[in-house]
């Protein structure tokens, strides 16, 4: 087992690795800090972000929630985890899930890590984060059951979306809106929400 935190690694013996009710009572002990797991078992710590992107997680997440409170399902903000189909543990700053799959994720494993992978996920790169890390972030999600997805590079003024099967499309410039297509039809996100400076 690896722990990175803030990109320092270290290395773990392989007996220390904790099992999913062990990992989830870590997480819970780590204050403000985003915790995550990848497939591979290696545990991720990331120091919280910075005011910028704290604003454009809460942008994304409003955006959803104002779609959701007229066609329904489930939002949820960036310090929520979900538990992967592949074992990772991941947090996407904004995600939706329809009612219908999350009704059948059972109440007791709501209070934890869900086991399910959103439908719809959104990530919105800070001033800190390397591009590639997030972009096989994204990859995974589509990998785990993911309809779409929206990467969203303030830095750049870039955003990729996501589709199953299919190659990342490049949106560059921030003048327009990325749709929520057949996933979450009439659902529109401006990309101004995520303007600012960095």
């Amino acid at each position: 087992m690896k722990l990175f935190v803030d990109k320092a690694e270290w290395h773990f013996p392989d007996r220390w690795s904790m099992t999913d009710d062990e990992f989830f009572e870590f997480a819970s002990q780590m204050d403000e800090k985003r915790i995550e797991r990848d497939k591979h078992g290696n545990i991720l710590i990331m120091p919280p972000v910075g005011g910028n992107t704290g604003e454009y997680e809460v942008n994304a997440a409003f955006y959803i929630k104002l779609w959701a409170m007229k066609n329904g399902g489930r939002v949820f903000g960036s310090n929520t985890a979900f538990k992967l189909p592949n074992s990772a543990v991941r947090s996407p700053d904004a995600a939706w899930i329809s009612e219908t799959r999350y009704a059948l994720v059972p109440n007791d494993l709501r209070k934890k890590f869900p086991p399910i992978c959103p439908d719809f996920v959104i990530e919105v790169r800070s001033a800190s984060d390397a591009l590639r890390p997030i972009q096989e972030k994204m990859e995974e999600y589509m990998e785990n059951g993911a309809l779409l997805g929206f990467l969203i590079d303030p830095i750049q003024q870039k955003a990729w979306i996501y589709r199953q099967n299919s190659t990342p499309e490049l949106v560059e410039g921030f003048s327009g809106t990325l749709s929520g297509e057949n996933v979450m039809p009439e659902f529109e996100l401006p990309l101004s929400a995520f303007r600012g400076e960095e």
